[in-house]
């Protein structure tokens, strides 16, 4: 597994390095879109309607929009800040029952592994809450995201799941169309209650299986097997070459006697201002 985080759990004086990876992973297959023309993947860029070019990473900021087309920045250093303190710690705020806790607020689940030397300590919170049987409820910071979390025990293992806040669950006084006063047909109801006992069976989660995702690999395999597949023609760069650029780098390679890196190099690239200049 690949680590996520790495930090530590936080309980009275108490601190237990651990390590956290994800849980679960997303099964989905993931489809390109394709220009149906020519059988091109579509390209998705990052582009500056106003100054009409493309923006690197390194000259993006995160913004606000407090009003319509008003915004204010943050530089990535600025956001960092705002959770320095607690951001690789999973701070253990009380103990609670799980049945206490609606599913509703769970989000992701993550497993957490001592680091370094942190063995006895994780044993110790493992062994205690295994006995106690309540979860703790912690905050955490992923990723500059403040997060609440559950932090229990499955098997030998810590798990925390993350949790959203109370403002963030929408109240079902806002859900339309539901009935003011519940009344059903008792037969009816009865009816119902012997299907659901029908049906009631112990949770065994690998008799489930995303019949979705079979069918479509199915799909996927039988047009491969029937070659019924689209091959994207090949991409011609798209890079405007500075002339002067160019003759430059085929002169030092000739000199160098390393033709295949100049005809590579990021210099061509650099010159695109001058291109524009020349035409």
């Amino acid at each position: 597994m690949h680590t996520v985080w790495k930090g530590a759990i936080s309980f009275g004086l108490v601190h237990v390095p651990v390590k956290m990876f994800s849980a679960t992973e997303d099964k989905d297959i993931s489809m390109r879109m394709i220009h149906k023309v020519c059988g091109t993947p579509i390209a998705y860029v990052r582009q500056c309607k106003t100054c009409e070019v493309d923006v690197e990473w390194a000259d993006i900021a995160k913004g606000y929009e407090y009003e319509k087309g008003r915004f204010v920045l943050f530089e990535k250093e600025e956001l960092d800040q705002l959770g320095s303190d607690g951001s690789k710690t999973i701070k253990i705020v009380d103990f609670v029952d799980l049945h206490e806790i609606d599913p509703i607020y769970f989000q992701k689940t993550y497993y957490l592994s001592p680091d370094q030397a942190g063995g006895n300590a994780y044993n110790l919170l493992l062994e205690a809450m295994k006995q106690s049987g309540r979860i703790g409820i912690a905050q955490i910071s992923i990723r500059s995201k403040s997060s609440l979390a559950a932090i229990r025990v499955m098997d030998n293992c810590l798990a925390m799941e993350t949790i959203f806040y109370p403002d963030e669950v929408r109240p079902i006084s806002q859900v339309p169309g539901l009935p003011e006063k519940v009344d059903v047909n008792e037969k009816e109801l009865s009816m119902a209650a012997m299907l659901i006992d029908q049906l009631s069976t112990p949770f065994e989660p690998d008799q489930y299986q995303d019949d979705y995702r079979v069918r479509l690999m199915d799909m996927i395999n039988k047009k491969i097997a029937g070659e019924e597949v689209h091959v994207a023609p090949e991409q011609q760069r798209t890079n405007v070459v500075d002339l002067m650029a160019a003759l430059q780098a085929s002169l030092e390679a000739v000199n160098t006697d390393t033709t295949e890196k100049p005809a590579k190099t990021k210099a061509p690239a650099k010159k695109k201002p001058a291109r524009k200049k020349a035409e």
